[in-house]
């Protein structure tokens, strides 16, 4: 299965190279277990409430894995079963952003996140990614 989003990606990217859609991320973050981080999903050239959008982690050496998305027209997001608590999803249509907040930190949360479209609002194939957040949770 993980080739399968590999594959996805990489067809993403290239088609997302190509075309006029940009998600634009927040830069990488450090961060103490019990803290709180808010990632940043920019999106532009497209009508940000047409598509939802998704979120994806990828932990290290491990394959990417679905989180959920939001439906930006609604509001109302989703939550794959083990990013249910911690986790929330949220928007600002004036400014065309995502956001993925994570509460209380735990070093397994270290990881890259990734935001992307998705075709519509009942299709889950991704179709334009952003270029990944990498976030850090140590003690050090």
């Amino acid at each position: 299965m993980g080739w399968l989003w590999n594959l996805l990606f990489l067809m993403a990217a290239a088609q997302s190279a190509q075309g006029q859609i940009h998600l634009v991320q927040s830069g990488p973050e450090l961060k103490k277990p019990g803290e709180t981080v808010k990632i940043s999903c920019k999106a532009s050239g497209y009508t940000f409430t047409s598509y939802g959008l998704t979120w994806v982690i990828q932990s290290p050496g491990k394959d990417l894995k679905w989180m959920g998305w939001i439906n930006t027209f609604s509001g109302v997001p989703t939550y794959a079963d083990d990013f249910k608590g911690r986790f929330a999803f949220s928007l600002d249509t004036s400014t065309s952003t995502a956001y993925l907040q994570i509460d209380n930190l735990k070093n397994e949360d270290t990881a890259t996140y990734f935001c992307s479209t998705r075709g519509g609002f009942i299709t889950t194939a991704l179709d334009t990614w952003g270029q990944g957040t990498s976030l850090t949770v140590s003690s050090a």
